[in-house]
This record gives structure tokens, sequence and C-alpha cells, in this order.
């Protein structure tokens, strides 16, 4: 039956499981990274220790980078820049996760209870979507998509450089290495599964026979979709894990391990 407001459930909910477990999970992990990425956002130190950048500040910003790639930012963002760059640079890559389809799905029930759980009552009584501000801006998804590229591309550099010991000579290998590499193949996995790379790959294409690289990447993009909330989930903890190894390496808490 069609009516102007929203199905209502009598009871509170019909559930007798533990329906409210996973949004609980969910609102814990979330609230983890923000409190995390917000502490290491604002301290604007330990966060370069050669050949390590922090992905949280990376591309350098500021003089006090300390990194021999600083060159001429240092110019335009020199002593006088108190702001931490990673409160510019983190703008991009949050803006991509804020606005990511499952992320949505994801702090849309567990903190606003959105519906919490299916067969579960939520406690807003009128229902608008995203069609209204400030869910509308939720469409800016696609333009934050291009620049989410260029951070998997700015943090490939970074995983690069890592090859480098601690005077820059190439043909090293550490264990901020290989920690780099799982982060960055990570990145790249979660941000090419994205809806909107598909829609970019293969949208508005009527016949696939006549684009068969184009169907192609399609269906490699489809594959990895199908896994975006675990690679949404990995990469986060893996972004977080490569700028706390960078901290506890910087603070001195212990030398970066070389293989080689």
């Amino acid at each position: 039956m069609r009516g102007g407001t929203r199905a209502a459930i009598a009871a509170p909910h019909l559930r007798t499981d533990r329906w409210w477990l996973a949004p609980a999970v969910t609102a814990a992990g979330l609230l983890a990274f923000v409190v995390y990425s917000t502490w290491r956002a604002f301290s604007n130190t330990d966060y370069y220790a050669a050949p390590y950048v922090s992905p949280f500040y990376s591309p350098c910003l500021a003089e006090n980078c300390h990194t021999m790639r600083a060159g001429p930012n240092a110019e335009i963002f020199g002593s006088w820049w108190g702001i931490s760059p990673a409160i510019i640079i983190l703008i991009f890559p949050l803006g991509f996760r804020l606005t990511c389809y499952y992320y949505r799905k994801a702090y849309y029930r567990s903190f606003w209870a959105s519906p919490p759980a299916c067969a579960v009552a939520e406690p807003h009584r009128g229902y608008t979507g995203e069609s209204r501000f400030p869910l509308i801006l939720q469409n800016v998804h696609r333009y934050f998509f291009y620049a989410a590229l260029l951070v998997a591309g700015v943090l490939t550099y970074d995983t690069v450089l890592s090859f480098r010991d601690a005077h820059y000579r190439w043909g090293h290998m550490g264990l901020g290495t290989l920690v780099f590499l799982a982060n960055i193949v990570l990145i790249w996995a979660y941000t090419i599964s994205c809806h909107s790379c598909r829609h970019i790959v293969g949208g508005k294409l009527k016949h696939f026979s006549r684009h068969p690289m184009r169907y192609r990447a399609w269906q490699f993009v489809g594959r990895l979709n199908a896994h975006h909330m675990l690679l949404a989930w990995a990469s986060l903890v893996s972004v977080a894990l490569a700028d706390f190894y960078v901290y506890l390496v910087a603070s001195g808490v212990f030398d970066d391990p070389r293989f080689f």
C-alpha cells in the first residue's frame, strides 16, 4: 500500500538475534579511525623517517616535512606555514570515503540509525533520502574519485621511494617497504572497486561487443566491486597502520629493520 509516510513497525523490532552488534562494531571501528586520524593530523610531527613519509602527510607541502622531495614546495609553504599539512591533504581521501556508497550505508546505520538493521524501526519520522541539503552533497562522490586517483598515485610514488635506505640509495628494502606495499595494493583495490569507477569504465555503453577492452575492464572492476566493503575496511586499517609504523620509527621507538 502506498502512502505519504514511511512504513511503521509497531514493535521496537521484530528481531530476536543480536541485530545491534553489527552497527555497534561498525560505529566503534569508524570512531576509532576518526580519533586516531584526528590526533595524527593535528600532531604535525613524527611523520617522516627516511625514506618513509606517512600517507597522512604525503605529498610534502611544508618546509617542516624535512624530506629531500620538498623542493619548491618549501618556498610556498615555508616556516610561516603553521597548519599541519595533513589537514589539507586528508580532505581528498576523506571526502572520497565519506561519500563512498559503502561508507554511507555504514555510518547511516551505525550513527544515525537510518535504519539500524532490517526489520528494526528507526527513530526518524520522515525520510528525504539524499535529495536535500546536506546529504545531496553526497553526489560529489564521482569528483572525489578523480582526487582519490591522484592520492593513490602519490602513495604509489612513496612506495617506490621506500626501496631506498636512509641515505637515499636504491636497491634496499625494509619492513616499512612491505607495509607500504600492502597499503598501496589495498588502496588501489579499494579505489578502483568504487561504483563510480565501474560506471566510468563501462557506463553509457549500449554494445559491449563493440568495446571489448572496456568490457574486460568493466568485468574486472565488477569483480572487485563485489568485495568493496572488505576492501574499504582493509584499506582503512592499512593506511592507519602505515602511518603508525612511520610514527613509531620517526619517534625512535625502534629502527626500521632492513632486509637488504
